[in-house]
């Protein structure tokens, strides 16, 4: 990797910094407390489909591993529980073994956002609400084409898999028949996990579509080995989870938050039995997640949003790093 000075971006740069104060704004208008969080910590929430950077403190005698946090969940689950506030984070986030490419960087900034008392599409309604303060109630154009948020495209993850991939609910939620499709379609599958199957086809077949109609798509209802710390429907099979898309990109990701210790610890264990029969970075599971369950996670809801991308949409470039002034690529 190596540092380079982007003397190009300083437009789209003004851009990015428009959407943070205005972002700054629209959310303490709206009651958020603003939280300043530590990007290091000594413990993760364990997620089997993220890797993590892992680093080491030492001082005299003192040893100990650190990792740079994947997102701020961690921190501010524990202001939710003990202090029950409407709250948010907007700062760098860390992710490793992903590529470096117009839409991923190891480092990146993410907004996230809490609001007590809703659900999933409370939050939607409420990222919506951003969205026009942010364009001002205007349409905005992306690579050519016109934008406007005064409604979403809703879309069920099994309709989005019907309509694009052609891929019916019995196939969708069973691992044997997806990967049958699978193989048929093409795709390797060989030492794959179902989750690793569905990515493939999501990434390959759905996710182009997203969000090209002249609107937000807010794609709904995951299968729920896609969402360790979300509340689960009553079907049992999906769990109350949306991303929002505009220009076919992937831009947030919502849950309805679940409250109940017992089952995310039982969660925190398959996923973390998962990191390690893929060969993941160990890193000690945060059990003082749960504790703060314990101590009375208020009902509520949150998203984390990629907000280089979103100020990527509004700045109509075609990547991230098109918005920054200096970047290691």
């Amino acid at each position: 990797m190596r540092i380079v000075t982007n003397s190009t971006s300083l437009s789209a740069y003004k851009v990015y910094l428009r959407l943070e104060k205005a972002t700054n704004t629209y959310l303490s208008d709206k009651g958020y407390l603003k939280l300043d969080l530590p990007v290091l910590s000594p413990v993760l929430v364990p997620e089997s489909y993220l890797e993590v950077f892992e680093t080491d403190f030492g001082y005299m005698e003192r040893k100990e591993k650190l990792y740079l946090t994947p997102s701020p969940e961690l921190f501010i689950k524990r202001v939710l529980a003990h202090m029950k506030i409407d709250c948010y984070s907007l700062g760098k986030s860390f992710r490793n073994g992903e590529p470096d490419s117009s839409k991923h960087s190891p480092e990146f900034t993410m907004l996230e956002f809490y609001k007590l008392g809703v659900d999933y599409m409370g939050i939607a309604d409420e990222v919506l609400g951003l969205l026009n303060s942010l364009s001002g109630g205007n349409k905005i154009t992306y690579q050519g084409k016109d934008y406007s948020f005064g409604s979403w495209e809703k879309l069920t993850v099994e309709e989005s898999f019907i309509k694009y991939a052609h891929i019916q609910k019995n196939e969708l939620f069973s691992e044997d028949a997806l990967k049958k499709h699978a193989v048929k379609r093409g795709y390797s599958v060989e030492g794959f996990t179902y989750e690793d199957i569905f990515s493939q086809i999501y990434a390959q077949e759905v996710e182009p579509h997203l969000g090209m109609n002249g609107k937000a798509t807010m794609l709904y209802d995951y299968p729920k080995e896609f969402a360790a710390l979300a509340k689960l429907n009553s079907d049992g099979k999906t769990a109350q989870r949306f991303e929002f898309y505009i220009g076919g990109i992937e831009l947030g990701d919502c849950y309805t938050e679940l409250t109940d210790p017992n089952e995310q610890k039982t969660r925190f264990e398959q996923e973390d039995k998962k990191r390690g029969l893929q060969g993941n970075t160990q890193h000690p599971v945060d059990w003082g997640f749960i504790d703060a369950l314990k101590h009375g996670l208020p009902d509520c809801s949150g998203i984390a949003i990629g907000f280089e991308r979103l100020a990527m949409i509004f700045a109509d470039v075609t990547s991230i790093h098109d918005l920054r002034l200096i970047d290691v690529v």
